[in-house]
């Protein structure tokens, strides 16, 4: 496995910087999902998006119950001004979106338009339904596959990454820690997720945020930072046997929460996470529910 290299900031994003640096997204939901992606007037006007403390904070509605004949529950979809190939990637994150029927996710993709899967998509961060672990994935064209067995601490789900070949479940990793994702990140204070980029590799990291070994490119970011310090990634995909330059165009990031849809919403994978009614009904009549569906972020630097 290549160590890594050195990479100078590009990006200091916190609070209003960190909003400023993203373009609100009020399009249909790309996954079928129980949403409604607002504007940044509405989010402003609904709460939904928050700058205090130098935190930003994204949440969908918690207060409106909704009809059959409502376009779904609002809430947000960012995506960076900037687009971005080789690069580094450190999102300091406070809390994550939780309750049954969520689906939050941070990815790196160019996702809308007619030439997605061709450019590529790396979920960072993405869960349903508050079910552990977080799964990091590749999602691409044809004739993308990684090995079943590569340098990294979590456990491999599905080796194809052509998003055709398998129902666009790509090739996934499933981080070896309960507190990547969900309730118990939450309540663990969150933690740190770093992406890194570069022609012949993706790895993605992760550190609990009381964990003993956060490097101090992580917990402190400076102007440079050394990824080689870092140790074995949670995630690796190699280009073994992936063509980069092929399958990996310039990625936009995205924030986004949706509700129900093709995964979380799938009636097995919905009644196997122990949640309540159908996925479409809960989200429509207990908004209270998601009180606690919202992230919260300290910071995000990007370096290149």
């Amino acid at each position: 496995m290549t160590l890594g290299a050195t990479y100078q900031r590009s990006s200091q994003l916190a609070g209003q910087s960190f909003l400023n640096a993203f373009s609100f997204q009020p399009i249909p939901d790309p996954t079928n999902g129980r949403v409604t992606y607002v504007n940044e007037s509405t989010a402003e006007e609904d709460g939904l998006v928050s700058v205090a403390n130098n935190k930003l904070t994204l949440r969908a509605d918690y207060t409106t119950t909704l009809s059959s004949s409502d376009s779904g529950r609002k809430s947000f979809r960012i995506e960076s001004n900037s687009q971005y190939e080789t690069h580094v990637a450190i999102f300091d994150i406070a809390h994550m979106p939780q309750g049954c029927g969520t689906w939050p996710a941070i990815c790196a993709c160019n996702e809308v338009g007619a030439n997605w899967p061709n450019e590529g998509e790396v979920d960072i961060v993405e869960g349903v339904n508050d079910q552990t672990p977080n799964t990091c994935s590749l999602h691409t064209g044809s004739n993308c596959t990684m090995p079943s067995s590569r340098s990294m601490t979590g456990t491999s789900d599905g080796t194809d990454c052509a998003a055709y070949d398998n129902g666009n479940s790509g090739c996934g990793v499933n981080i070896n820690d309960n507190k990547s994702y969900g309730p118990q990140f939450n309540s663990n204070g969150g933690g740190w997720y770093a992406i890194e980029r570069s022609s012949s590799y993706i790895k993605i990291f992760f550190w609990e945020r009381t964990s003993n070994s956060v490097p101090s490119d992580i917990n402190s970011p400076g102007s440079s930072i050394d990824t080689s310090n870092w140790g074995t990634p949670a995630a690796y995909f190699p280009d073994t046997d992936c063509d980069f330059p092929t399958h990996f165009g310039a990625h936009n990031i995205i924030i986004n929460l949706t509700f129900c849809g093709d995964w979380a919403g799938s009636s097995s994978v919905y009644t196997a996470s122990g949640c309540p009614s159908t996925c479409v009904d809960y989200v429509n009549n207990n908004p209270s529910a998601f009180s606690n569906a919202y992230f919260e972020f300290n910071s995000l630097n990007i370096y290149q």
